[in-house]
């Protein structure tokens, strides 16, 4: 990896993990955090799917370390993340980064959770359990990255970064 995706990389975790402080809202048993799916959504079209997990992974290290996030912050963010970058990868268009990280979430991520959960936290729940407040948070956090992203695409620098990586 080179130091402008490094750069990139971390200013995207740190954009990631003060939106977790500011912008959320309650979901059933949990809290959505928006930003950090809409950080996935923008990541995943602008660097790829490596960085994009990697970026996840940060910022659901440093929100746990913190005191700010949950161990479900892992599964949740990197495989939206992963399946926003590889749909994005192989489509070429937004829309399909962002149902990515929604069915990355919501589906396979709630499907992840409950052995994770069960041997991490202890917990015995089923996978509609998870499926609500993870497809509250993934919904709204898609939709503005998409739109986000849409608009960022209009600028030249983010086309230079889009060319670059």
């Amino acid at each position: 990896m080179n130091t402008r995706k490094l750069v990139l990389i971390t200013v995207f975790s740190a954009i990631a993990v003060a939106g977790s402080v500011f912008v959320s809202f309650p979901a059933g048993i949990a809290r959505a955090y928006p930003i950090q799916h809409a950080v996935n959504v923008v990541a995943a079209v602008l660097l790829g799917p490596l960085p994009a997990v990697i970026i996840a992974f940060l910022t659901g290290l440093i929100r746990v370390l913190t005191g700010t996030g949950s161990l479900l912050a892992f599964p949740g963010g990197m495989i939206g993340a992963a399946l926003a970058g590889l749909l994005f990868k192989t489509s070429g268009r937004v829309w399909v980064a962002a149902i990515g990280e929604m069915i990355g979430t919501s589906v396979i991520a709630s499907l992840f959770a409950v052995p994770y959960a069960a041997i991490l936290m202890g917990t015995t729940v089923t996978a509609l359990f998870f499926v609500p407040p993870f497809l509250v948070s993934s919904v709204s956090g898609a939709i503005i990255g998409a739109i986000l992203v849409v608009r960022l695409q209009k600028t030249p620098a983010i086309r230079r970064i889009q060319q670059q990586f």
